[in-house]
């Protein structure tokens, strides 16, 4: 088990290897940093100080060693258009995308896989159909064609809930959350379920692909054979075996929120690492936009490990084979 962990850590790290090397590509070889960071009336002398004390004058292999170096304690320099560190425009917003990716992915679990479930073992019943039905609309639907319907219905229309902005706040040392707030929890409830629409229907069409043919399997019959109830076939037999496949999908899909929120915070002003993204891109940006890039690698190696991990947990055979 040890050897397998690793190996996929070693795995992890050359990915983040090959991540850096194109984030700093971008921060170096996308326009020139001394000219978002010095007005017209600097001279030369002054731009060619500037960049030899930012050691832009070091060879290209020099550079990257350092860039790599600061990344890894999380130093990504100084913001062009807010003249501020990078990972501190970063931590100050990282807590509103994690709330909202993470209030989302257990939205999705949390309803798709007992819908899932329900429509794998009663696929004829109408109420599965109803299920299959409106999934359609959750997996056909554009993210901010399904976040601006929600803002018409319910924030213009009904005036139940808040269309914009994170609503009220409770800081916890460095952290920020709207749980603890009314108008915090009621300005989470669209944008979360606009993230999570897509996820509960893809994990709960999958649950249901798998249901259906775990409960064709020999196993089952024997199970029913032996005078097993359905509650122990349906839970104990085959939605066990249906846990790789989920396990998947949902890592790799939370992996997917966290890191490409950004259409739902846009439509929705959501003050996360999404929004900070898009007005590093309208600016140029590129320290935070390199940041974002490598941000959102780790977070979906990091997730892979996990997940790789999970399986030889629930599966010998994977770390057998491997």
């Amino acid at each position: 088990m040890l050897a397998f962990i690793l190996t996929r850590m070693a795995q992890a790290i050359l990915v983040m290897l090959v991540v850096a090397l194109l984030a700093f590509t971008m921060f170096r070889f996308v326009g020139d940093p001394i000219n978002q960071m010095v007005g017209q009336e600097t001279t030369e002398a002054e731009r060619e100080a500037l960049r030899q004390s930012l050691g832009l004058n070091d060879p290209v292999v020099v550079q990257f060693v350092r860039y790599a170096g600061q990344a890894a304690t999380f130093d990504f320099g100084n913001s062009y258009q807010f003249k501020q560190p990078v990972s501190g425009l970063i931590g100050d917003r990282a807590p509103a995308t994690l709330e909202l990716s993470l209030t989302s992915a257990l939205l999705a679990l949390l309803i798709g896989v007992p819908m899932g479930v329900f429509t794998g073992l009663y696929p004829r019943r109408w109420l599965s159909r109803l299920f299959l039905g409106g999934s359609l609309v959750g997996v056909s639907l554009p993210t901010f064609l399904i976040g601006i319907l929600l803002i018409f219905i319910f924030s213009v229309e009904l005036g139940w809930l808040p269309s914009f902005g994170r609503g009220d706040v409770v800081r916890l040392g460095w952290w920020s959350t709207g749980f603890f707030t009314l108008s915090g929890l009621r300005s989470l409830i669209l944008p979360a379920i606009t993230l999570g629409l897509f996820q509960m229907t893809l994990i709960m069409r999958l649950v249901r692909g798998e249901m259906l043919e775990v409960m064709r399997t020999d196993f089952i019959r024997f199970a029913r054979a032996r005078g097993l109830t359905d509650r122990a076939i349906h839970f104990g037999h085959a939605l066990k075996n249906t846990l790789i496949p989920v396990i998947t999908i949902t890592g790799l899909q939370l992996g997917s929120i966290i890191a490409f929120a950004i259409i739902t915070e846009q439509v929705f002003q959501w003050p996360g690492m999404g929004l900070l993204f898009i007005q590093a891109v309208a600016n140029v940006d590129i320290p935070i936009m390199a940041a974002y890039l490598l941000l959102s690698a780790f977070i979906f190696v990091t997730i892979n490990l996990v997940v790789d991990i999970l399986y030889a947990a629930v599966d010998p055979r994977i770390r057998v084979g491997a």
